[in-house]
């Protein structure tokens, strides 16, 4: 597992597995969100089990599957709304963890500059800055 924390309540990582749930707990995340849709990844990695394995560890698990090209509000919201919800650091991850730093940036966008919202992502090799126009319209 490796672990991108972009900010001091926020990181992202790639695919987890089952057993990287409980290392996630002692790293003291308190919700876990899953953006990566089940048929991308096998069935053992599917929302139904990682919602098990995070529930069974007394975490949050939200499931907010994004398709690359197909970001709509309502995936926003649930983002956004897990993320004001949450009793303590948010992780989540996806196949790379960009769209995870994609959906961050988004649901921050006006309230922090947009220079952090491209640069606290590009510390982990995620480049934002084709976002850099919306976040800015946003603002």
């Amino acid at each position: 597992m490796d672990i991108r924390k972009i900010t001091d309540t926020y990181a992202v990582s790639p695919q987890i597995a089952l057993e990287d749930v409980a290392a996630l707990r002692e790293a003291g995340f308190t919700t876990i969100i899953d953006n990566r849709p089940d048929n991308e990844i096998p069935p053992h990695l599917h929302t139904d089990a990682m919602r098990a394995a995070v529930e069974a560890e007394g975490l949050c698990f939200v499931a907010n599957p994004i398709i690359p090209g197909q970001l709509t509000n309502e995936m926003l919201d649930v983002q956004r709304a897990a993320i004001d919800e949450a009793e303590g650091p948010v992780f989540a991850y996806c196949a790379s963890g960009n769209r995870s730093s994609i959906l961050w940036a988004l649901v921050h966008a006006g309230q922090m500059p947009v220079d952090d919202l491209v640069g606290l992502p590009a510390q982990h090799g995620y480049d934002l800055n084709h976002l850099r126009p919306t976040l800015e319209r946003m603002a």
